[in-house]
């Protein structure tokens, strides 16, 4: 048997996290067996500009390595692959489920519906539709219609037995008929709906295995009668655990931003993305700009790759010590046996260590390649680069080493380098260099830069605590106030790293400049 999974995403604008791992492990279970990973859009609903809505999920996908083998944009001989385009084979579903007395027309209001269910609310028992308004025949059709009734098509579900399905993920799985209602398949103005479009999609693109999160469980059994019904073979089905909020087993949702930011690591993350997103210009929105979306991770220079490995860890395992993967390893190693069915809790933090880990990994030349746009976004650097840029930022990247976590972060080690004139952190003036007698320190020191040969940081750190030694005072008097006076800032890259990227006369023109700003 050939493999063939499928991602079926709506176009919504945005990639969930919960999304992604979905597809990745579809991905990678596909990749495992040499199958194929099918993309197919669930597009039903009709929404509109498809296109914009559509384009930043398939942007997400390919910025995180997922390709597809068939769908939007791929060759594939099992097209079309957007469910808006195949109206005509749902249709032709639908009304063979009819034919064959698996479905049935219903002309119900929503008002008699309504009342059934509070009757058997007020009873007690759970709501099972009494089909009073059922049609089986032309005559009843005829009925209904001549009192200005309208049709819908549903599911004419069994009332008693029950269906046995061997999860890959959950083991077997019993669902009692009895309490399955008789599902719309089809709306009164001849649309059909997603459960039949997507049992139809999988037969028709031959779909060995569904494998989705487990909120689609609830789905099997009307998606397995209707299989049934049409003669279809079943897939392979596999529900994989939730991803769920930090520290709970609750679905993570995009629309619960400002519950998680009372989590301390979902705060850093969201602080540290706007803080970059401001420099760059970039007007952060709700649905987007936010650490439950893909979008927000490589918008503020996130690895792929650290984003991949972390969210397969996401109820997946290959061991227990194991954490870091190359691709050809995660490929090789995945299978469905070693998913795990509890909810997996994702964690800021843990995300946070497995980018750092990938970021320090990278050449300077790599982090530069991947920093630079951020410099060029920002205004900081234009296009094309020249090679003496070029040295200049390879020099900042190896001076800030490990303080770069992700892409971004350059920004903030790199700005007060390339800018001519500097913005001071008004906190950070008052703190160091508003103290009486920083102004004598400075110009003490200021006279020590002029003549250090070579300019190199071995001249540099003992002029600096020479001038504090000569006035008995600590070196921290004097090192803060120098970063401040020639960074604006107390963050950077080692104070006499900074000096020395920045040269003899700039570094003098700062220290000189800052004195104004000295109490």
């Amino acid at each position: 048997m050939t493999v063939r999974t499928r991602f079926a995403p709506s176009p919504t604008g945005f990639l969930h996290i919960g999304g992604v791992r979905t597809a990745l492990f579809n991905w990678l279970f596909a990749k495992h067996h040499g199958g194929a990973f099918i993309l197919r859009i669930d597009d039903t609903d009709g929404i509109r500009n498809l296109e914009t809505a559509l384009e930043p999920i398939l942007e997400g996908l390919r910025w995180l390595g997922i390709t597809w083998d068939e769908g939007p944009g791929a060759k594939g001989n099992h097209g079309p692959y957007f469910q808006s385009q195949r109206a005509d084979r749902y249709a032709a579903a639908a009304k063979r489920l009819l034919d064959t007395g698996f479905a049935y027309r219903d002309f119900a209001t929503p008002q008699e519906l309504d009342a059934e269910r509070k009757e058997a609310q007020a009873a007690g028992r759970p709501f099972l539709y009494s089909r009073r308004f059922a049609a089986f025949d032309k005559e009843t059709v005829a009925r209904f219609e001549t009192e200005g009734r309208r049709a819908v098509v549903r599911l004419k579900m069994p009332r008693e037995g029950q269906l046995v399905i061997d999860d890959k993920v959950r083991g077997e799985v019993t669902f009692a008929w009895e309490r399955e209602q008789d599902h719309v398949i089809q709306r009164a103005d001849g649309s059909c709906l997603y459960h039949l479009a997507t049992v139809v999609d999988d037969h028709d693109m031959e779909i060995s295995h569904v494998i989705r999160a487990e909120e689609h469980l609830s789905n099997t059994p009307r998606q397995a009668f209707i299989a049934q019904s049409l003669g279809y073979k079943l897939p392979t089905f596999a529900h994989l655990p939730l991803v769920a909020e930090p520290g709970s087993r609750t679905k993570l949702s995009k629309r619960k931003l400002d519950k998680y930011l009372k989590n301390r690591d979902f705060a850093q993350v969201n602080e540290h993305g706007m803080r970059i997103a401001q420099q760059i210009g970039l007007e952060p929105e709700s649905d987007t700009f936010n650490p439950v979306i893909v979008d927000f991770y490589r918008d503020v220079g996130y690895l792929p790759w650290a984003l991949d490995n972390y969210l397969t860890l996401l109820g997946w395992s290959l061991d227990d010590h194991t954490e870091f993967f190359t691709r050809s390893q995660l490929i090789e190693n995945f299978s469905l046996e070693r998913v795990n069915s509890s909810p997996a809790s994702f964690d800021p933090k843990k995300l946070w260590a497995v980018q750092d880990h990938y970021m320090q990994q990278l050449s300077t030349a790599e982090k530069f390649d991947l920093m630079v746009p951020f410099l060029i976004k920002a205004g900081l650097v234009s296009e094309p680069v020249s090679n003496e840029i070029k040295d200049f930022v390879f020099q900042i990247i190896e001076a800030s080493g490990n303080r770069l976590k992700v892409a971004g972060d350059i920004l903030t080690y790199a700005t007060f380098f390339l800018v001519e004139k500097l913005t001071f952190d008004p906190a950070a003036v008052a703190k160091r260099l508003s103290k009486p007698g920083t102004a004598d320190l400075l110009q003490q020191f200021i006279e020590h830069v002029a003549v250090a040969e070579p300019f190199h940081t071995d001249t540099l750190e003992p002029a600096l605590k020479s001038v504090v030694e000569t006035a008995d005072k600590k070196v921290g008097d004097l090192i803060h106030a120098v970063r401040v006076a020639v960074t604006g800032t107390t963050v950077g890259p080692g104070l006499y790293d900074c000096l020395v990227i920045l040269g003899r006369e700039k570094s003098l023109e700062r220290l000189r400049n800052a004195l104004e700003l000295c109490g």
